[in-house]
Order: C-alpha cells, then sequence, then structure tokens
C-alpha cells in the first residue's frame, strides 16, 4: 500500500510531468469507480499537486480568459492500496484509469489518470485534508513530534508500538512496511507497549551545553523513534523513483528493495497484530504479542517471489466451513463465544478491511442442494 514517501513522489511526479501543459475540457471518470464525478470544465487549466502524509491534492486551476470563468478545483485523493498517477496518450490510456484530465490542443492530447488496479482508492472534490489525521510526518515533523508526546494518555497507546504507529491520528504517513523499518533500527520489539516506548522521549532533552553542530549530530548518530518517523520517509524519497510497488522486476523498484532491512527481507520474522497485518521484526516479538501466534520466519528461497508477496494488507482468511460441511466432517460447531472478538482502532482509513474484499470479489456460487434419498421398495418415505 502506498505510504507517505510514495504520495510525496506522485506530488513531484504530477508537478514535473504537467509543467508546462494546458488542459481543457471535462474530467472523465470511469463506468466502473464508485467515486463522485468531478464536475468541472474548463477550456484551459494547470495542474499542480501537493501531498501531506496519505493524502495527495490535486488543484486545477484555470488560465486567465478561460471559459467557462470558474474558480479553481480542488481533489483530494487517497491511494488505497494500488493507486498512482500516470501521463499517457489519449488514444492509449492504461487500464484500470478511473480519472482522467485531458490536454488541450494544439499538439498531442495527453492525459492525466490516476490508476488504481483494486479500486480501494478515493477522492473527494471538497479539497480538505481529512478531518482527524495528524500532522505530516514528512513535511511537519515538528508539529508532528508535540502532537504525539501531547497526547500519550490517548487509548490508542494502550496498545503495541507496532499498532499505534498505523495510527493516522498520530501518524500521519507511516504504514506497514516504515513501521518494520523503523522499529528494526532502534531494536525495538513490536508488541512492546507503545505509551512505555514514547514516555521515555518526553524526558529527552540535549544538554543547553551543547553546540547546536553538535546536537544536530547527536541526533543524527542517536535519532529516537519519532526522529526515524520523519527521516527514514525521507531516505525514500531520496531514492527517487516509485518508492514501494507491486510491479515486479521493475527497475523503479530495485532501489527501493535493495534500500528494504527488514520488510520482508530472508531471516526476518513475522506476526500478524490484531488486525491481521504482517509485522516484520527481528527478536523478541514484546510482551503484548498475540496469544498463540507463531512467529515465522522469511526464508531465503522466498527472495525470488515478487513484492507482490509482501501486500501490506493480507488476503482475507477463508470462509469457514458451514454446520452442514462441519457435519459431514465430523468436525466441533463453534458457538457465538467461540468467535474472534471484532475490535477497532482508528489507522489507515483508507485501508479495505476483510469484508470489504470479500464484496469486491463478487457473490459467491449457490449452495448446491442436496435430492432426497429415494426410499427402498415397501419402505413408507
Amino acid at each position: 500500500m502506498p505510504e507517505g514517501p510514495e504520495l510525496h513522489l506522485a506530488s513531484l511526479f504530477v508537478n514535473e510531468a504537467c509543467r508546462g501543459l494546458v488542459f481543457g475540457g471535462c474530467v472523465e471518470k470511469s463506468a466502473v469507480s464508485r467515486n463522485p464525478e468531478v464536475t468541472f470544465e474548463s477550456s484551459a487549466y494547470h495542474i499542480s499537486a501537493s501531498a501531506r502524509g496519505k493524502e495527495l491534492r490535486l488543484t486545477l486551476s484555470p488560465l486567465p480568459g478561460a471559459q467557462p470563468p470558474r474558480e479553481p478545483l480542488a481533489l483530494v485523493f487517497r491511494f488505497g492500496m494500488s493507486g498512482s498517477f500516470q501521463l499517457s496518450p489519449a488514444d492509449a490510456l492504461p487500464p484500470h484509469a478511473h480519472l482522467r484530465f485531458y490536454t488541450a490542443p494544439p499538439g498531442p492530447r495527453l492525459a492525466l489518470c490516476f490508476v488504481d488496479i483494486r479500486r480501494f482508492g478515493r477522492w473527494d472534490p471538497g479539497g480538505e485534508w481529512q478531518p482527524g489525521r495528524g500532522p505530516c510526518v514528512l513535511l511537519e515533523y515538528e508539529q508532528f513530534r508535540e502532537n504525539v508526546l501531547q497526547n500519550l494518555s490517548d487509548k490508542a497507546f494502550d496498545r503495541p508500538i507496532c499498532e499505534a504507529l498505523l495510527d493516522q491520528r498520530f501518524f500521519n504517513g507511516i504504514g506497514n512496511y516504515l513501521r518494520a523499518e523503523i522499529l528494526y533500527r532502534l531494536r525495538i520489539p513490536p508488541f512492546e507497549k507503545a505509551r512505555t516506548v514514547l514516555e521515555a522521549l518526553q524526558q529527552r532533552q540535549p544538554s543547553p551545553e551543547l553546540t547546536l553542530s553538535k546536537k544536530i549530530r547527536a541526533k543524527l548518530q542517536n535519532p529516537d523513534l519519532l526522529e526515524l518517523c520523519h527521516s527514514v520517509p525521507k531516505e525514500v524519497v531520496q531514492l527517487g523513483g516509485k518508492g514501494y510497488g507491486p510491479e515486479r522486476g521493475e527497475e523503479d523498484f530495485a532501489a527501493f528493495r535493495a534500500w528494504l532491512r527488514c520488510y520482508g527481507v530472508p531471516g526476518m520474522s513475522s506476526l500478524r497484530d490484531r488486525h491481521g497485518r504482517t509485522i516484520w521484526f527481528q527478536g523478541d516479538p514484546g510482551s503484548l504479542a498475540p496469544k498463540g501466534g507463531k512467529a515465522r520466519k522469511k526464508k531465503s528461497q522466498e527472495t525470488q517471489s515478487g513484492p507482490e508477496d509482501r501486500m501490506e494488507d493480507p488476503p482475507p482468511p477463508r470462509k469457514a466451513p458451514s454446520r452442514t460441511q462441519r457435519a459431514q466432517r465430523h468436525l466441533p460447531v463453534k458457538t457465538p463465544g467461540q468467535q474472534p472478538d471484532g475490535t477497532s482502532l482508528q489507522q489507515d482509513p483508507e485501508a479495505p478491511t476483510v469484508s470489504e474484499k470479500r464484496r469486491r470479489k463478487g457473490r459467491q456460487a449457490p449452495a448446491v442442494r442436496r435430492r432426497p434419498q429415494k426410499s427402498k421398495a415397501g419402505t413408507p418415505p
């Protein structure tokens, strides 16, 4: 799933690709997208982008004299699991291009496309950042740090640190691969209580006797967790390319895969958190590790598998056998009291739930009805 660095890289791509281009006409939405129509029309407008955490804002700005006269329009995108922007010829649109902005004549007609294979991405024509999201870990570091340390009494920090890092109210831009890389560098067990980890940072103050250069050097040599929430995403941005992505074998992702130290790396252990999302780590998982959870190590032969095997959200579990199927297999029937508890934590609002994924797969085939057996001759039915 695209995280803060990927959204930032996407904004840089849009600004570079659209520099000097004039767009015109209506904005076109695919017939299969459930997102709202974008009722914008202008004979000439520019497109620019900015990112904040896990959101990207696209601004359509009409040029002087453009018809019909109208104000700029801003759209806020959340990429879901597979969203991205591409610029392509208008007569060769990429598959799954669910929103298209076309250039105006003269010149070859191009289209800036929001491409989303899995269709979990969202756009909001209101143009406002999603309420409740905290400051961006990448671009608003001081506000981000203050927001976390001043709210450690929040119940989100009762949870393991690996789960708290996905709470976008406090860690806007952090996702699955970033949390693994950050915790690994500091050797913090992923299932250590978040408040225990973060309370120590409230007392961390550099000595007033140190010069500014020495304070900076000390931070670089011994960064704390919140500092890494800022610097590790910056490393991904500096790699260039597209950052995290599912495409197999593309050169754009080679540098990113080489950069990873923990996430999906052979020799690392993994566990599922209570939301079913895999956290990669090394060593002790921590005191709040799920009971009965068994850490699995990534084997070296799995390195040949593609990055799609490292998806941030695991596929939904197979449907449990029905009562009839259990009876046929002589399996015990689960009572309601045996079902796992479903709890919630504010984290990636765009992350699809298991029920959403199941709905996208379509209806299941109807169950086959058994015909009643014929009674033997002379025996009443």
